[in-house]
């Protein structure tokens, strides 16, 4: 068994004001996918400028906060959420669906595209990529508040988290989601999009690989309390959402590859765009 580090969840206290780690993790990869965007729009040969990136995060930031906060009162907490309506602004306290936040960021990342005259995968595609990173510093943030810990377990990495009031060893589920949602995710995909693919695949293959890692460690996460098992005594709420993702992953991909081929090594839709830049059709960047 490891020892638990035991960090405490406020990094920083300044008179009334607290700083938690929770918040720290999310402006950790905000700006992580930030600067990796801005890298990747240097390689885009005028597809997309650094102020676009800066306006995408802006957008991406409300998805993930309203929707991250609404999908979790939504999916795991509604009848708590209804009687303490307070709570629900607590997102420093933990309690973020991504599920939710994912919705969020797609209407957000939506509305974008049609401000600047792209669709909502131009939009997707290029900065999926960059999600992993946000994904794995939240589950940082997880395991330093102590929460969504795994079942119990004598393998040698378990631990006692002190926020178990059963002081038993369980399994570190925010360590395996970090890994796998955060750091295979962002190889696989990050490696993926680092050659042309065909319109709607890069989203595709993020979803896929998402509901396909994440359905794996809720088998040894202990769901949460509120809702527990749903249904033949294993599958949790977190599961039955990664089902449509799955779905549409397989979807997407799919759909890329049989109706958007690339032209000379390039999706239709991003050659249409540079071609109304420089017959100088209005474009907002």
């Amino acid at each position: 068994m490891i020892k638990y580090p035991n960090i405490d969840p406020v990094l920083l206290k300044i008179g009334p004001l607290k700083v938690h780690w929770y918040g720290v993790m999310y402006l950790i990869g905000f700006l992580g996918g930030w600067s990796l965007a801005k890298y990747r729009a240097k390689k885009s040969n005028g597809l997309w400028t650094s102020e676009q990136v800066a306006d995408i995060i802006f957008y991406s930031i409300i998805g993930v906060l309203l929707g991250g906060r609404i999908g979790y009162v939504v999916f795991y907490n509604a009848a708590d959420s209804l009687a303490n309506p307070l709570e629900v602004f607590k997102i420093w306290d933990g309690g973020m669906s991504f599920h939710g936040g994912l919705l969020g960021v797609i209407i957000m990342l939506y509305i974008y595209g049609r401000k600047i005259g792209k669709s909502l995968f131009q939009v997707g595609d290029f900065i999926v990529p960059m999600v992993p990173i946000g994904l794995g510093a939240g589950r940082i943030g997880n395991f330093i508040n102590g929460e969504l810990w795994g079942k119990v377990s004598t393998l040698p990495w378990a631990m006692v988290f002190p926020t178990d009031p059963s002081g038993l060893s369980r399994q570190p589920t925010q360590l395996y989601e970090f890994i796998l949602e955060g750091i295979v995710l962002f190889i696989i995909i990050w490696i993926y999009s680092s050659k042309p693919r065909p319109r709607m695949a890069v989203s595709g293959l993020f979803l896929l690989c998402y509901a396909f890692f994440r359905f794996l460690v809720e088998f040894v996460r202990v769901p949460d309390a509120q809702l527990g098992y749903l249904l033949w005594g294993w599958l949790t709420m977190g599961q039955i959402l990664c089902i449509p993702m799955f779905a549409f992953g397989i979807g997407f991909l799919y759909r890329g590859y049989t109706k958007y081929p690339l032209v000379n090594g390039m999706n239709k839709d991003d050659i249409e765009y540079l071609q109304k830049r420089r017959k100088g059709k209005k474009v907002k960047r």
